[in-house]
């Protein structure tokens, strides 16, 4: 009788081993959501560099992009109901750039459980993939849990806690500008270059680099041309103040 129970229950309950409880624990611990279906997170934690199966985190990527724009939107129309079009567009585009979805992956410790091959992944742009694995890890929870849910975790766990939006709103974020007025200022000479120019699975990216007096200083990555130098931008004021 006993054996008879013991297969049932593995053939009906499978012995969870503990790296599949111990990742559970890591997606419970991020989202406050018990996961169903664990492929999907671990789809969105390995970058295409990592080379496991065919598959990659880019399909839940550019889902979890679209989630989250339409979430943060929402939340900066509700919580600004005078501010104008424009004011809310530039405020959802400081939460949802690459460098600032990178800065909140790591505070949320998605940079522990991200798969990716580290010869192929420098200093310069691994902020941008823990911001893509950012994104594709919404895109698993919308496809694991539903919209609501989805949206209740990206405002709850992500924005209310780790977005200043009071900073964000005071702080001036043209880089561009304001490394342009240093150059001047010191006699130096900057140029911002495109590297590359791609579109994955229908979004586009653009590469540039900030060489100053020649030398490679910064790199951005964006959606758009304007975003990656700005994202360059920044990187070299870090650098350079």
């Amino acid at each position: 009788m006993d054996k008879l129970i013991n297969f049932f229950r593995q053939y009906f309950f499978p012995y969870e081993d503990a790296r599949t409880k111990q990742f559970k624990n890591a997606i419970y611990a991020i989202t406050t959501l018990h996961p169903h279906n664990l492929s999907l997170y671990r789809l969105a934690l390995q970058h295409s560099s990592a080379k496991i199966e065919e598959n990659s985190n880019e399909r839940l990527e550019f889902l979890g992009d679209a989630v989250l724009s339409l979430v943060v939107a929402e939340y900066l129309f509700k919580k600004y109901p005078l501010q104008e079009e424009g004011f809310l567009t530039e405020i959802r585009s400081r939460i949802v750039n690459r460098a600032s979805l990178g800065e909140l992956a790591k505070r949320i410790g998605m940079d522990e459980l991200l798969t990716y091959d580290t010869r192929s992944v420098n200093h310069h742009n691994i902020k941008f993939v823990y911001g893509n694995a950012l994104e594709a890890f919404i895109g698993a929870v919308y496809l694991d849990q539903g919209y609501a849910l989805c949206a209740q975790f990206i405002v709850d766990r992500l924005l209310k806690i780790h977005v200043d939006l009071e900073t964000i709103v005071l702080t001036d974020n043209n880089y561009k500008s304001k490394i342009i007025a240093w150059a001047q200022k010191n006699r130096k000479h900057i140029q911002f270059i495109l590297i590359t120019e791609k579109r994955i699975k229908g979004v586009r990216e653009f590469v540039v680099q900030l060489l100053l007096e020649g030398e490679v200083y910064g790199e951005g990555v964006g959606k758009t041309k304007k975003q990656a130098e700005q994202m360059a931008a920044q990187e070299s004021l870090k650098r350079i103040m």
